[in-house]
């Protein structure tokens, strides 16, 4: 297992949430067993119809992960659309290989009662009544929304049950919203059945912006993203004070694992928070936020940025 400091948050590298070729996918995460990550979340959870990997290859490569030192948890989809897709989360939910992370209350049926499971941000837990739920039903771990602030989040830990880990989307494109149209597709005048796979183009999605040229939301598929980068990396003190356990890393396809590098240095004390933002800077497709941590509009930079020289 990766070493880690006493009370040092954990990191997880959360779902690849774009479509990349197959090939591509293989190597990043080979290229992952080496970085300092403790957990490791595989599968498609945007949609069903990116195919380039199957069930069998994502336990394939928990598997290698695994042997790597690292925990590895399959993720279920977060739109169920039909029979197939919901076939698809019964075999994510009974895999027998590695624990899941329901990202719907199918999913979290499924799982109930059959041993721990991951309570996904997608279950949208606002409060500590229903994280008693999830934990009465098995869930050992909770996913917090991502629009949920810090004192929001520190609330539900402070009342809810005791020894369920707490995980915070600390790194990555918003994942905002999901629909049952494609986007990507209705931008190239195309149906969502005959979608040509266009998404595929854009590894790190398809930028939107507004009239006055302004960065505003990226298209990914089904998915609606922050165009801006969410980061916590100048605010990992105030994280663990509210409760943190992990910190959630979302993959993007130039240098993540450098991205990683920063967040271990910066979560064991070895890099300070202006530091950790500067270095971070420069590996970012786009400009930082945090303003829903900081219980504001999300495309807000409160203290993501670097600082000033």
């Amino acid at each position: 297992m990766n070493a880690t400091r006493p009370g040092t948050m954990k990191l997880a590298l959360g779902p690849l949430l774009y479509y990349w070729p197959r090939e591509t996918v293989l190597a990043f995460y080979r290229d992952c067993a080496r970085w300092p990550v403790d957990t490791v979340y595989l599968g498609e959870t945007v949609c069903s119809r990116r195919r380039e990997l199957k069930l069998a290859d994502w336990i394939a490569i928990g598997e290698d992960l695994a042997r790597a030192g690292k925990e590895v948890v399959l993720s279920t989809s977060e739109l169920i659309e039909s029979d197939a897709d919901l076939r698809t989360m019964h075999s994510v939910a009974g895999n027998g290989a590695f624990r899941v992370e329901a990202n719907d209350m199918a999913a979290v049926r499924a799982l109930a009662g059959k041993g721990p499971f991951v309570a996904g941000p997608f279950l949208n837990v606002y409060n500590a009544g229903t994280l008693a739920l999830l934990a009465e039903l098995g869930a050992a771990r909770w996913v917090a929304p991502v629009e949920l602030s810090r004192d929001g989040i520190a609330a539900v830990v402070a009342d809810g049950p005791p020894g369920i880990e707490t995980e915070v989307f600390a790194y990555g494109r918003l994942p905002l919203a999901v629909s049952a149209r494609c986007f990507t597709a209705r931008y190239n005048n195309l149906t969502k059945d005959h979608c040509e796979f266009r998404c595929i183009e854009h590894p790190d999605g398809l930028a939107l912006d507004t009239q006055d040229d302004q960065h505003f939301l990226v298209l990914n598929g089904v998915q609606t993203q922050s165009a801006s980068v969410h980061s916590l990396v100048a605010e990992l003190g105030e994280a663990r004070a509210a409760g943190t356990d992990l910190l959630r890393l979302s993959p993007q396809s130039q240098h993540t694992g450098e991205v990683v590098a920063v967040f271990r240095e910066a979560a064991s004390g070895a890099l300070a928070p202006h530091e950790a933002a500067a270095r971070l800077a420069p590996l970012m497709p786009a400009a930082a936020c945090d303003g829903y941590w900081h219980g504001k509009p999300g495309i807000v930079s409160v203290g993501a940025s670097p600082a000033p020289k």
